[in-house]
């Protein structure tokens, strides 16, 4: 299962305070990207057969066929002089790209 950090937590509410459509963030991994595969993220409610993670009142739904990829990892956003975003902090990725928006997962 993912963890949320207390930034990341008020940083989904903050995005989903006051919209329409109720729910969290979603997150999938998709091929792409340049180290292999990519990282998306999508404001709703969960798909079928999402995993939710619920931490400091945010909700996060991990995508089916995603679950494998992102058990363990951790979720964080940063607000920092380089860029505001969500980041993942992934221990099964064996190296990422420079921006962290992809990754390429360790062999098993």
């Amino acid at each position: 299962m993912i963890t949320l950090t207390e930034n990341a937590a008020k940083a989904i509410l903050d995005l989903t305070r006051g919209k329409s459509v109720p729910g969290g963030l979603r997150i999938s991994v998709e091929k792409g990207g340049c180290a292999g595969l990519q990282y998306a993220m999508e404001l709703g409610a969960p798909g079928e057969g999402d995993e939710t993670a619920a931490c400091f009142g945010a909700e996060v739904y991990v995508a089916a066929d995603s679950t494998a990829l992102l058990d363990g990892c951790t979720l964080d956003y940063d607000d920092g002089l380089a860029g505001a975003g969500f980041r993942i902090i992934n221990p099964k990725a064996a190296r990422s790209c420079g921006c962290g928006t992809s990754f390429e997962p360790a062999q098993p």
